[in-house]
């Protein structure tokens, strides 16, 4: 975990619903963490987040904020967003969703599925594996699991499975033990 963040400490999730920012929202709770979180958007998986003690809101304003100590923004939020001008105005520590998830990966044997494609259906299959084998795992994926329907879960096991997002490069600051690599192609170079 973090330096200095304990479950005492409250965390918010700017752009909670995006798909690589509902699952860490999902296994801070699990943790025990105070997390609030604020989206555009709603979605069937949110309220779920909502009934673990979510507390969200669906606008970007500085409200829910201003008692938080750690900022988790994912890379779709926008550097004008009010949110984030308030975290670093008040000099609330702010971190990009990667380096949460690397952070959450640190106390498991970790395995990260990368590539240009097929990227939620195979980490979806290696979870699903994990949990049919009754070894389970701590998963963080893009998509729902078929066999769980949900996008992420904090299992009792030794194993965490990560779908590593490359569209940004954001993926490099993963530090797994084992990487699946699904293909590559010419695609989201932007960030070399």
């Amino acid at each position: 975990m973090l330096t200095g963040i304990t479950r005492h400490n409250r965390i918010h999730l700017i752009g909670v619903g995006g798909s690589g920012m509902i699952g860490i929202a999902r296994i801070l709770l699990k943790q025990g963490f105070d997390v609030s979180g604020s989206d555009l958007n709603d979605s069937d998986e949110l309220q779920i987040l909502k009934s673990l003690g979510l507390r969200l809101q669906n606008n970007h304003s500085p409200n829910l904020i201003k008692d938080a100590e750690l900022i988790i923004v994912s890379s779709a939020i926008s550097a004008n967003n009010l949110e984030l001008i308030y975290a670093n105005k008040n000099k609330i520590i702010v971190i990009p969703r990667s380096e949460m998830l690397s952070s959450l990966m640190k106390p498991f044997r970790s395995i990260a599925v990368a590539g240009s494609h097929g990227k939620t259906t195979t980490t979806s299959l290696i979870a699903n594996i994990f949990n049919e084998a009754d070894l389970s795992p701590t998963y963080v994926i893009g998509g729902k699991i078929l066999s769980d329907d949900q996008s992420a879960d904090l299992g009792k096991g030794e194993y965490m499975i990560v779908e590593a997002d490359e569209s940004d490069g954001s993926f490099l600051s993963l530090n797994p033990e084992i990487i699946v690599i699904t293909n590559i192609d010419n695609d989201h170079l932007g960030f070399l």
